[in-house]
């Protein structure tokens, strides 16, 4: 006999019941899912409100540093000039009592040696004034339990050569660091790439080949960190590295200016790098009148490139030029390569019809890790 109606009935209501208090129970664990999940997100944000509070608050000090530092320099240079001019004036009161015209010249000789050190000394602080205003800063010396600690960091091996690409995030140091490894960006074991700043930590990469003795760095672009450009050497420690490429694709920045000059004063040799060379030269061809579309001779489009070359390598040395000469830096050579022909060389290609001066970077590079240091410039 089937059931009968009431008890059916009672059936449905104990099922929607459970269902019920099922539905409650799987509310309750989700709000409980996202408390937590705002509590987590909650003590990230503070912790990363107080890193960058820390970060700041050691920045303004620095900065409060120098300042009572070169006032102190600028006080000390005037109390000496005071002191030349008390003692240049007693001897002019004890020459005042002798009637000889010699010691009347030797006292204006001495008074005349105070004002001008009375003079550089306004000189010396109207200078400082002017750097701190222009934001100009000293090179900070970092002491050697830094360098040692950076040194470990950095996972230095004195039998490698341990070169540091700087730059602009999107301006290519991870396809410059795969060529110079014989890697393409999708190969294995690459260096990460793309238009935003990969990661915010320096990356470190060995040489594909075990015969080359490099170790190559990626280091984080200065336009996606919140460090002043005087300070990104030293909180980078860039002061460590054999040899450093400042990667730039259109203009030097103020950081790649602060990295060449502490480089020249750590006598780091130098590799100023212009990216994305072959996407330059296509343009300037465009400019000419080139369209791939066409139907254009290989003969006209050989000279179309080399032309386009040559203007955009001549655009560059006198950008360089420029960018060194107003930081009263020296010129330096230029060189032009490409990433894509880099590649073809270091796997050993046959080389290829557009190579400029790739071999001779590479080269320079060796005699870099084997002589003397020297300062480099090159276009990619």
């Amino acid at each position: 006999m089937g059931a009968t109606p009431s008890l059916i009935e009672r059936e449905a209501r104990l099922h929607a019941e459970a269902v019920a208090e099922q539905a409650r129970k799987d509310q309750k664990a989700a709000e409980a899912q996202l408390a937590a999940q705002a509590q987590v997100y909650k003590e990230m944000v503070t912790t990363l409100q107080a890193e960058r509070a820390a970060k700041e608050a050691v920045q303004v000090q620095f900065h409060k540093e120098m300042i009572a530092l070169v006032q102190a320099e600028c006080a000390a240079i005037q109390k000496r000039a005071s002191m030349d001019i008390q003692s240049a004036q007693e001897h002019v009161e004890k020459l005042q009592e002798r009637d000889a015209t010699a010691d009347q010249e030797a006292t204006d000789a001495l008074k005349k040696v105070a004002e001008e050190r009375v003079k550089m000394a306004n000189a010396a602080k109207e200078e400082a004034e002017r750097k701190l205003k222009e934001g100009i800063q000293p090179v900070v010396t970092p002491t050697p339990e830094e360098v040692s600690a950076a040194r470990q960091r950095v996972q230095y091996d004195e039998d490698l050569f341990h070169i540091a690409v700087t730059g602009v995030a999107g301006g290519g140091k991870s396809s410059l660091i795969n060529a110079f490894r014989g890697l393409r960006n999708k190969d294995t074991g690459s260096a990460a790439t793309g238009v935003t700043e990969t990661m915010l930590v320096t990356a470190r990469y060995a040489s594909s080949n075990m015969e080359q003795i490099y170790a190559w760095y990626d280091i984080p672009g200065a336009g996606t960190l919140k460090i002043p450009d005087w300070q990104y050497f030293h909180a980078k420690e860039l002061y460590v590295f054999d040899g450093i490429i400042v990667l730039f694709d259109n203009h030097f920045t103020m950081t790649d200016i602060a990295i060449l000059a502490n480089c020249k004063h750590f006598k780091i040799p130098t590799y100023i790098v212009r990216s994305k060379a072959d996407q330059h030269i296509c343009n300037i061809m465009n400019d000419m009148g080139y369209y791939s579309g066409d139907d254009e001779s290989e003969d006209r489009k050989k000279t179309l490139y080399r032309a386009a070359q040559e203007q955009f390598i001549q655009q560059t040395r006198q950008s360089v030029k420029d960018n060194l000469e107003s930081a009263n830096m020296p010129d330096q050579r230029v060189y032009v390569v490409s990433n894509k022909t880099m590649l073809d060389v270091v796997k050993g290609k046959q080389p290829p019809e557009n190579i400029i001066h790739e071999i001779e970077l590479l080269s320079d590079l060796e005699w870099s890790r084997t002589g003397p240091g020297e300062e480099y410039v090159a276009v990619c």
